[in-house]
């Protein structure tokens, strides 16, 4: 709860709703992607993803250029001022969390790491695939 919390707040402080918070993510992570693969990513249709992106533009998140190598396809680009506003909001947590784990033993840390993989393992088992 603690996590949706912060991506309500993050959404908030950048003025987007939930999907356009995914899809900034998606941007800033992965780099420019098709509306299509974006909509893949959110598992929303492309009709909703139209939409998200539209109010992404609206608000000078993003930016649509033409594929570099196919004229008929469009990137999407996160804006560099909105990618770091929003890596901006994030690094306080990313320290934060960098300092918890270099506070910890090796010991530590090894039983830390093995928990999150095995937690991440039950997660995907319990998800079903999409698409």
């Amino acid at each position: 709860m603690r996590q949706q919390r912060f991506e309500r707040s993050l959404a908030k402080r950048l003025a987007i709703d939930a999907h356009g918070l995914e899809a900034m993510d998606n941007l800033i992570a992965l780099g420019p992607l098709t509306p299509t693969e974006l909509a893949h990513r959110l598992d929303i249709s492309t009709a909703a993803m139209t939409l998200v992106l539209n109010r992404l533009e609206d608000a000078g998140h993003i930016r649509r250029e033409r594929h570099p190598n196919d004229g008929r396809k469009l990137l999407v680009i996160a804006s560099e001022a909105s990618a770091d506003q929003a890596q901006n909001m994030v690094l306080p947590l990313v320290e934060g969390v960098e300092a918890l784990i270099a506070s910890m033993s090796t010991f530590e840390r090894e039983i830390a790491s093995r928990f999150v993989d095995e937690l991440i393992r039950l997660y995907d088992e319990s998800t079903p695939a999409t698409r």
